[in-house]
């Protein structure tokens, strides 16, 4: 289709200025390669468009017809590049984004106003969900991940971390006891997050390594609010995200233990498609997560 629409602008180049050859000057084509085009455009349409008078060329019936509609096709295609070049320069258009329940709910939600605000004509589309999305499958333009990411042709932008703490309320370990080592852990109710790819185990740092915990679980949810909500009642002892929970162990209404035993914090990054295509309303709104996120 390219090739055909070039060939059109030969045609019409051709027919305005009465040569084939200022044409070619014209678009930046060789003679040849001009004359190709026009001779395939001829042969597709099985027609002849242009013959040669003493003076100039000029069109034939069926191409003075032809050429009027080429004129019209060039002219709205132009528009529509034109159209679509003010779209990648504005931010504008309908977003959608993609991000795990918890983290869409208390990090990625209470930033949208001011996105919103600040950017008039974007609409947003976002999902919360607890398992892997993948963009073009599913038409996002972005999504948050928590973890290491695998290797991909997705481009990705570091937001921050997150580390796993496990706690319980004063209450609940002045009746069970302090762990003091995570194979005390069996002896203890522990709640479960089970939405996670290790919801049957735990993952500690021992021994220069990562010490993997069976944990049956007292209670088991796919709700990491659920899980706070039960540990916060005295249910037992839980491991979540440490943010989730910092405010809670700032009162006093949970106590952090095994510290010591803490895997490393894993990072957060926005996944988004190929930089040199990435529409402003994505770039804008990544450029807005890196800056608010902190």
């Amino acid at each position: 289709m390219v090739d055909r629409l070039q060939s059109m602008s030969v045609l019409v180049k051709a027919v305005d200025t009465g040569s084939l050859s200022a044409a070619a000057r014209a678009l930046g084509l060789t003679l040849p390669a001009a004359s190709r085009k026009l001779a395939a455009l001829e042969e597709h349409l099985g027609a002849r468009l242009l013959t040669r008078t003493s003076r100039r060329l000029a069109p034939t019936e069926e191409g003075l017809i032809f050429c009027e509609k080429a004129r019209q096709i060039l002219a709205e295609v132009e528009e529509a590049e034109a159209a679509l070049s003010l779209s990648r320069t504005e931010v504008s258009g309908r977003l959608s984004i993609s991000a795990p329940t918890l983290i869409g709910r208390l990090r990625v939600s209470p930033l949208l106003p001011e996105f919103l605000a600040s950017h008039p004509a974007v609409s947003i589309d976002l999902t919360l969900v607890d398992r892997y999305v993948n963009l073009a499958e599913e038409g996002l333009d972005l999504a948050i991940r928590v973890g290491e990411l695998p290797d991909s042709d997705l481009i990705a932008r570091r937001l921050g971390e997150v580390s796993r703490v496990v706690c319980a309320t004063p209450d609940y370990l002045a009746r069970r006891g302090t762990p003091e080592t995570p194979d005390e852990l069996a002896a203890h109710d522990c709640l479960v997050f089970a939405d996670a790819r290790d919801d049957a185990e735990w993952r500690f740092e021992q021994s220069g390594g990562t010490r993997r915990m069976p944990i049956p679980g007292r209670l088991r949810t796919n709700s990491l609010d659920a899980v706070v909500s039960a540990a916060l009642g005295g249910a037992g002892i839980a491991r979540v995200p440490g943010w989730q929970v910092a405010g809670y162990i700032a009162e006093g209404r949970l106590v952090r233990i095994l510290e010591g035993f803490e895997r490393p914090a894993v990072p957060i990054h926005a996944v988004y498609g190929h930089r040199r295509l990435l529409a402003p309303r994505v770039r804008a709104f990544v450029d807005f997560l890196v800056a608010r996120w902190a």
